[in-house]
């Protein structure tokens, strides 16, 4: 059986929670096979910079940290629930990807 991974990924935690409740709704609508979504690890991006950009004074740093979030979704091969999820609105915080499995 052919499925369709749909795979997640992006920096608001509630953006990309939305979208994946979303295609899940329209998976189950037009009656096709649902597996997901399944959490995979964040990924932490961290960055420390100086404050003083000329490097005069005391050394005190900034710290910056990026969370991604990522979420995987099984659907089965129905062609109607595909065409809909093609054409789910997805924020810009939300990265989407789409692909075939055999």
């Amino acid at each position: 059986m052919q499925i369709a991974r749909v795979k997640l990924s992006g920096t608001d935690y509630g953006d990309l929670e939305e979208v994946s409740r979303h295609i899940k709704q329209i998976a189950s609508k037009f009656g096709a096979s649902v597996a997901g979504p399944i959490p995979l690890p964040t990924k932490k991006l961290k960055i420390s910079t100086r404050k003083a950009p000329s490097g005069d004074g005391t050394e005190t740093y900034e710290k910056w940290e990026l969370h991604v979030h990522k979420r995987v979704v099984d659907v089965g091969m129905n062609e109607r629930a595909l065409r809909q999820i093609m054409r789910v609105d997805v924020p810009d915080s939300v990265n989407i990807e789409i692909e075939l499995k055999e």
